[in-house]
């Protein structure tokens, strides 16, 4: 069966984002002052083949915590979805 993850990392609240803050300042030189604050991060879709919802998720799970995010300065989020291939 074929899944698709929506992996969604991002800094953690008190890690620096100079990203972000660039964004931000962008943002607010080109006239949108009511931006408070922009955090910037990463999106990724995975498309796997797996035995069912659950191995799926499991694999994207070890593959954030060993490669896609870095756990001292990230956390992640995802959702597997199943995709009719029919």
């Amino acid at each position: 069966m074929t899944f698709l993850a929506k992996v969604y990392i991002k800094a953690r609240p008190t890690v620096s984002d100079p990203q972000g803050h660039t964004i931000h300042q962008a943002l607010r030189q080109l006239g949108f002052d009511s931006v408070a604050g922009v955090r910037a991060g990463k999106y990724m879709e995975i498309r796997l083949s797996e035995t069912d919802q659950d191995a799926a998720a499991a694999k994207v799970r070890e593959m954030c915590e060993t490669l896609l995010a870095n756990p001292v300065i990230e956390d992640y989020e995802y959702e597997v979805l199943g995709i009719d291939e029919s």
